[in-house]
């Protein structure tokens, strides 16, 4: 039997209307209705596992995320973490889970990130021998000691994203929840913060909730993943189990240069085309003559093309077919509310 790190049953959380500003009173317009975040999650993460959590903006990934590092309370519903609920054991909770929220504000730039962590460390209570030591691993498992006395406003995108993750391990957590760890980041430091995900897996042996807009990240991350929509999971398997059920059809992919605005216009005509990281995705299984029709096509408008082949189907086809949307290149979704 599995042993379950996280577990929810009929999970809700609902936000009540916010208060109608004076001039929405003036002009008689109506409340806002309250607003369901999650609408009864029912889920179960193995401890040891790196789940993936997909959703469009304001799917509820942020509010299930904090309600699991107990910053905010369920309305209704269910959820343990090490067997402890969120609701009654906040306190034995927090011992065992780090959080990752990113985000600017949780950093303070004045300071060293050797400082920043030092702070952290004493909001935890943590001894001053211990806090140094933990200080010391921490640092070392991110990659920053060599630059831990600079001010964090001298920091990188990915250097932040780092500490951040660096005060998500001060106290050596069984489970860590990373909410859009890598938003933002360039290819290499991208790479590079998914390659210490893994090993605080594979080798640390940590459970992790990864909450990502990125289809090619979960897919190269996760055990499992959960695609969260209008507050509930409505699939969550392998990224190949989902594919097998989900997105049986290949797809052309066509690469270009600069903007695609020109390559798509030509595919249109060609069946159902969409946007994906760096080009363009026309589905189904398309011979070679009809390719190398499209290539001459191309060629022809001047269209600088990188690539153009056959693929199998993709996590983002599996997303668009679960959610109607799209997620390359999205925002972030903020707090969900």
């Amino acid at each position: 039997m599995a042993d379950i790190a996280i577990r929810t049953r009929a999970l809700t959380k609902t936000f009540p209307p916010k208060k109608r500003r004076l001039l929405e009173v003036v002009r008689r317009e109506p409340k806002k209705p309250a607003f369901t975040a999650l609408a009864g999650v029912d889920l179960d993460v193995e401890r040891g596992e790196l789940f993936g959590l997909l959703g469009p903006n304001g799917a509820g990934k942020t509010t299930l995320v904090k309600i699991l590092s107990t910053l905010l309370l369920p309305t209704e519903g269910e959820a343990t973490v090490s067997g402890l609920d969120v609701r009654r054991d906040a306190e034995e909770v927090r011992k065992r889970v780090g959080v990752v929220l990113g985000g600017d504000r949780a950093l303070y730039w004045r300071l060293t990130a050797r400082e920043n962590l030092w702070y952290f460390s004493q909001l935890y209570d943590m001894p001053g021998a211990k806090a140094k030591k933990e200080i010391e691993r921490v640092l070392a498992q991110v990659g920053l000691t060599d630059r831990a006395d600079d001010r964090v406003e001298n920091y990188s995108k990915g250097m932040k994203q780092r500490l951040h993750i660096a005060r998500g391990l001060l106290t050596d957590p069984e489970i860590l929840l990373l909410d859009e760890p890598t938003i933002g980041l360039d290819p290499h430091a991208g790479r590079s913060l998914r390659a210490l995900v893994r090993k605080l897996v594979d080798e640390d042996h940590r459970t992790v909730i990864l909450t990502t807009h990125y289809m090619y990240e979960a897919d190269e991350l996760s055990d499992r993943i959960g695609v969260l929509h209008k507050g509930k999971i409505i699939a969550l398997d392998t990224s190949a189990g989902l594919k097998a059920r989900y997105a049986k059809e290949k797809a052309l992919v066509v690469r270009v240069k600069g903007d695609p605005a020109a390559a798509e216009a030509i595919l249109r005509g060609e069946g159902d085309v969409r946007r994906v990281e760096g080009g363009l995705r026309l589905a189904g299984d398309l011979p070679q003559e009809r390719i190398s029709d499209i290539a001459a096509r191309l060629a022809k408008a001047g269209v600088p093309l990188l690539g153009l082949q056959m693929e199998e189907p993709s996590l983002e086809d599996v997303f668009v077919a679960l959610t109607g949307e799209g997620l390359v290149d999205a925002p972030p979704e903020g707090d969900d509310e």
